[in-house]
């Protein structure tokens, strides 16, 4: 008999390492309080945003080179609430670490509390055998400034489990981006 996603997300976070730190539940509310939600859902994982965020500004007049990039281009802010400026971006990253196993591709989508608030979440996706924490980019599409809770849902993770193993992984192919902790800007 074959694991609902789910039960199969459950397994892999907490035997194989795939989630941690890993909430079996989707947590809804904290010390009484009501939060944007975070945990295991029906297919997939609701991530946290942690209090670490880089906000796009043109103090310094920058220009946004992908391949020349400066980090004069943002200032770093580290709260329990960000404010993006209207119209405006913001990197961050998640709470959580990922490893994904060599059969599993994910995509990750914004939160519908954001969305609905014109806030859209963009990350890539999590290739077979990458491992880091997830860079977040964040952008605020309103002509308002707008509000982001750190340690609180921000976007949800969802699997896709083929029934065999990819033939080069983005371990195999040395991927850039893999291992990497706190809020990563774009590299060659």
């Amino acid at each position: 008999m074959s694991l609902q996603p789910d039960e199969w997300i459950e397994e892999m976070a907490t035997q194989e390492g795939m989630i941690a730190p890993f909430e079996s539940d989707l947590v809804r509310q904290v010390d009484d309080k009501r939060i944007i939600s975070y945990g295991l859902s029906s297919y997939g994982y609701d991530i946290r945003v942690s209090n670490q965020f880089k906000i796009f500004t043109n103090v310094h007049n920058s220009i946004v080179d992908p391949k020349e990039f400066t980090e004069d281009s943002f200032v770093h802010v580290e709260a329990d609430e960000c404010i993006i400026p209207p119209n405006s971006f913001a990197l961050a990253v998640s709470v959580e670490y990922f490893k994904i196993p060599r059969d599993v591709l994910t995509l990750c989508i914004g939160k519908s509390t954001y969305a609905r608030c014109g806030i859209i979440v963009n990350v890539t996706p999590f290739e077979p055998e990458w491992e880091g924490y997830v860079t977040l980019e964040i952008s605020n599409t309103t002509p308002l400034p707008a509000k982001i809770y750190a340690n609180e849902g921000i976007a949800q993770v969802v699997f896709l489990k083929s029934n065999r193993v990819c033939r080069t992984s983005y371990a195999d192919r040395k991927g850039k981006y893999m291992n990497q902790i706190g809020i990563t800007v774009p590299s060659l």
